[in-house]
């Protein structure tokens, strides 16, 4: 499991032990990651920012760890043998913040409804092992899954099952408008689409959580920079998500525009890949996916656009969590253009090879076009590749990778749990997250389902090594980096050591105001 530690790298004014008991307030955070839409029945992305303070789930991620606890439930545990049957028993009076009741038919109605609804861009899958669900009594939920998955804890544990009130939300399609109904520690009082979300305490709320402040206004932003400058006129307390690397050294180096930023820091799990489509032209040839990941120069795109603020990834699955390998710099070592030109000349590929790269121009930070342009220069320079480069913003991009439209496009990967197979299981089979089908038998036939027998996550471990040998064989998917966490703010906020969850979701709840210096 991914543990994360969050450190100050700017000195600046610390309070001393005690001081920081203010808990009253709004706490403005700002961010480049909008939610696509509110109903988590139809968003499997960065909406789920939003999803963790607003809806409940049965069980939650605790601090510094990846093993799921109850929430909603009191309990929750496998009744059989075979990690098949999964029990959950609700806490007593728990109600939406509508004032309705959240008991077992309000939690089975909300993971039927989502599965029901399938959305094309929604967490349907992640509850696919799912047969049924069944309730007794009103405190009382069991779920048959189809087949053994000793990760269905976790899954539980996402956004991907938040629980809605019945009463709000169509069984049948997926809700429109603003006005939701959760039971998790915020309710939400406006949003304006875009550009910003109010949080208020739910004063109902009962779970895990422990609120250290009053509201929370979320503001979206479409760049960095105009982020950033919010952050340094104090319109904003905190910026996470989209902060580019030269504002990251800038905040290192003491360069803010104002003294009294401080820069945090955490270990990520965050991944960025190329994804490639055999429906198109180039990107069906397993000879020329395997000439680009020949090529590609990891640590020189993360010293040359990155600076350093995020490391070069050989695997699906990044380092800090249990499973990780090299896989792809076991399979193609280091960069070489020889290699690339024996790749496509014995599988009589003619060069230079055309092929177009698409990527999202507001989704993770406006490097992301440095990214793209750096990848372009490195295979052009080869002279085996002939790459142009399209950005689209995230809705459109968003539309087109999911309806097959692009060859190779970019896509990032915040975890849904921290367990190696959530970096596999999402990205293969007919239907997963990336719109691109992905079968192949012995990923989804044999490696996975065994290593979801396991209940011990490590000795599923020799499994899910070998899943991500097999990646690397295909080159479906090309890791590229894996990123850290950073949070600039100013230097009143507290609680941002414990914002960060297990999957890298900020728990806004954690956030106060030092009461004096």
């Amino acid at each position: 499991m991914a543990m994360l530690s969050v450190t100050a790298v700017l000195a600046g004014c610390t309070a001393l032990p005690g001081d920081d008991g203010d808990e009253g307030g709004t706490i403005v955070v700002g961010t480049t990651s909008a939610p696509t839409m509110l109903d988590p029945a139809g968003a499997w992305d960065g909406s789920w920012e939003l999803y963790r303070n607003v809806y409940q789930t049965l069980l939650h991620f605790p601090n510094s760890s990846g093993t799921p606890e109850p929430d909603a439930a009191r309990a929750c545990e496998f009744t059989d043998n075979a990690s098949q049957v999964y029990r959950c028993t609700l806490k007593d009076g728990l109600t939406f913040s509508g004032g309705n009741p959240l008991d077992a038919r309000a939690v089975k109605y909300s993971i039927d409804r989502t599965l029901n609804i399938d959305a094309p861009s929604g967490p349907a899958q992640l509850l696919a092992s799912l047969d049924r669900v069944e309730t007794s009594g009103a405190d009382t939920v069991v779920f048959h899954l189809k087949e053994s998955n000793a990760t269905f804890p976790l899954v539980l544990a996402t956004p991907a099952a938040s629980l809605v009130d019945p009463e709000t939300y169509p069984a049948d399609r997926l809700l429109e408008g603003a006005e939701i109904s959760g039971s998790g520690p915020y309710r939400l009082a406006a949003y304006a689409p875009g550009e910003s979300a109010e949080l208020v305490r739910n004063e109902s709320y009962q779970g895990a959580a422990h609120l250290k402040n009053d509201a929370v206004t979320i503001r979206y932003f479409k760049d960095s920079a105009s982020m950033v400058r919010a952050l340094e006129d104090e319109e904003v307390d905190l910026s996470f998500r989209g902060l580019t690397p030269e504002q990251i050294s800038a905040f290192r180096g003491g360069q803010a525009g104002n003294d009294n930023l401080t820069l945090h820091e955490a270990v990520g799990t965050e991944v960025r890949y190329l994804v490639f489509n055999p429906a198109h032209p180039g990107a069906d040839e397993p000879a020329v996916r395997r000439a680009v990941a020949q090529l590609i120069d990891r640590k020189a795109l993360v010293r040359e656009v990155y600076q350093r603020t995020a490391e070069p990834l050989y695997s699906t699955v990044p380092g800090g969590i249990t499973g990780h390998t090299s896989a792809y710099f076991d399979a193609y070592g280091e960069p070489s253009q020889s290699k690339a030109e024996q790749l496509l000349a014995e599988a009589g590929v003619s060069t230079p090879v055309p092929l177009k790269l698409w990527y999202t121009t507001d989704r993770y930070g406006t490097s992301t076009r440095a990214e793209f342009e750096e990848i372009q220069r490195q295979l052009n320079d080869s002279g085996l590749f002939e790459v142009q480069i399209e950005g689209q913003e995230w809705k459109t991009f968003h539309e087109g990778y999911s309806t097959g439209k692009y060859g190779a496009f970019g896509r990032g990967w915040f975890p849904d749990f921290p367990d190696a197979d959530n970096y596999i299981g999402p990205f293969v089979g007919t239907r997963n997250s990336l719109g691109v089908p992905y079968e192949n038998p012995e990923l989804t036939g044999t490696l996975l389902p065994q290593s979801r027998r396991l209940s011990d996550r490590a000795a599923a471990g020799n499994m899910l090594k070998e899943a991500q040998r097999v990646i690397a064989e295909d080159a479906r998917l090309l890791p590229l980096w894996q990123g850290r966490v950073y949070i600039a703010a100013h230097e009143e906020i507290a609680g941002i050591e414990w914002t960060i969850d297990a999957s890298t979701i900020m728990r806004m709840w954690e956030l106060h105001r030092k009461s004096s210096w």
